[in-house]
């Protein structure tokens, strides 16, 4: 049998915890928990030890050291608070098999941390940057007003603070370190900016991330599911969901498939170029994506404003001409391409460059589609379109009713091959 013990947020050892450290074979766990577990228990020398640092090899150990004892070696692995939470129990049960695990969890860091500041976490989104692409963690971030970020090196408070200072909708960032020791746990809430200016010590818990009016907000109906909800109940929303100028935006039923094309999720970061009334921007971030707006019309920053407040959504918006307003921001996972001027080729060539996964375009003139598939596949995607040409049932006098036909539109996209289909698988922690 292997224990996996969580401590190190507060929650005193049980006694049946004391036990088994005391009659383990083989301890494995970071450097601070086994000495907190030496001055605790007093292991005796006759006790193998194994500091984790890479997880393969530590695994390699425990299971040498099963086959040596037969049956009659006692492990113990040490964790931070649920070791069932981003932790190492994932890796072990894939190893061993869960029927040779004993998990007696310590209090999450998460849940400790939110007990600090006194906010409920079921509506939090959690998060790890523990061996894992930062990234992820901060386009979470952006989209969503609770967000917990498990840390790791290279991905704490300061790499958080840097990403987040000048990228999006103000962020508090309340940084909890040392979670349950009496004598050195701090929790303190910084600016973006003042976390990416300091130099953070160890050991760290866990970073909150908050939108300070919404994350206080008082949820009037309990909830039933926990972190970001089920998302949206529907989307490709009516024209007359978004304020807009003169029918100057996507139409419902190119912006559904816009959004099959796209994709959007939790933890990508989408970029909606020559936006409008930002209508795809939006039902982006709808679905749980950070979303960038792309506008050159000062009035058209605003509408977009006006439309993400309407829908409770955070969608950051860019004042600007592409391609060259797309210089200052972070690569985004998927693009769309909005409007048909004669700069949207050299625009499809700037995002494609720089997107990750998929690139979708919008164009009502016939004579941009060629330009446009070229600029696609020169980037090395692979290419897609359709020409979409809707009729809308529309009422007549005498209670009749007529097809009204909305403009064709096609719609043109291109697709990485070399995308990962699964962006937040990663590591175990």
């Amino acid at each position: 049998m292997i224990t996996v013990i969580g401590t190190g947020t507060g929650t005193p050892l049980a006694a049946d915890c004391l036990r088994a450290l005391s009659e383990a074979t083989l301890v494995v766990g970071g450097r601070r928990h086994l000495q907190e577990a030496a001055a605790e228990t007093g292991l005796p020398e006759r006790v193998s030890r194994v500091v984790l640092g890479p997880l393969a090899p530590a695994l390699d150990v425990i299971a040498r050291h099963r086959a040596e004892e037969g049956g009659a070696g006692r492990v113990v692995v040490l964790a931070s608070g649920d070791p069932g939470l981003f932790g190492i129990v994932r890796a072990l049960a894939g190893r061993f098999g869960p029927g040779a695990l004993d998990v007696r969890p310590a209090a999450p860091s998460v849940a400790v941390a939110f007990a600090r500041i006194g906010l409920p976490w079921d509506d939090a989104v959690v998060v790890s940057a523990h061996g894992r692409d930062l990234r992820t963690a901060v386009n979470v971030c952006r989209a969503h007003p609770k967000v917990a970020v498990l840390t790791g090196p290279g991905a704490g408070p300061a790499e958080l603070g840097t990403a987040l200072a000048d990228s999006g909708p103000p962020r508090t960032l309340v940084v909890a370190s040392a979670l349950g020791d009496p004598d050195g746990e701090r929790v303190e809430h910084v600016s973006p900016a003042d976390a990416a200016a300091r130099v953070w010590p160890e050991p760290l818990s866990v970073v909150l991330c908050l939108d300070d009016a919404r994350a206080r907000a008082h949820a009037p109906v309990p909830r039933t599911v926990a972190g970001r909800g089920p998302g949206p109940a529907r989307w490709a929303l009516d024209e007359e969901e978004f304020a807009h100028r003169d029918s100057m935006i996507t139409k419902f039923e190119v912006r559904a498939l816009a959004l099959a094309r796209l994709g959007p999720r939790t933890g990508d970061l989408v970029w909606d170029v020559g936006a409008g009334s930002g209508s795809v921007a939006v039902e982006c971030a709808r679905f749980g994506a950070a979303a960038v707006a792309v506008e050159k019309s000062p009035d058209g920053v605003g509408r977009i404003r006006a439309n993400a407040l309407a829908h409770g959504v955070d969608v950051r918006t860019v004042h600007g001409s592409a391609p060259a307003a797309l210089d200052r921001l972070p690569d985004p996972d998927a693009v769309f391409v909005g409007g048909g001027g004669r700069e949207v080729p050299a625009i499809v060539t700037a995002c494609a460059r720089r997107a990750r996964r998929t690139v979708v375009v919008s164009v009502a003139a016939l004579d941009r589609v060629g330009a446009v598939r070229e600029a696609l596949s020169s980037a090395g995607f692979a290419t897609g379109g359709v020409l979409l040409h809707s009729s809308r049932l529309a009422p007549l006098p005498g209670e009749v009713t007529r097809l009204a036909g909305t403009n064709p539109v096609f719609l043109l996209w291109g697709d990485r091959p070399s995308a990962d289909p699964h962006p937040l698988r990663g590591a175990n922690q």
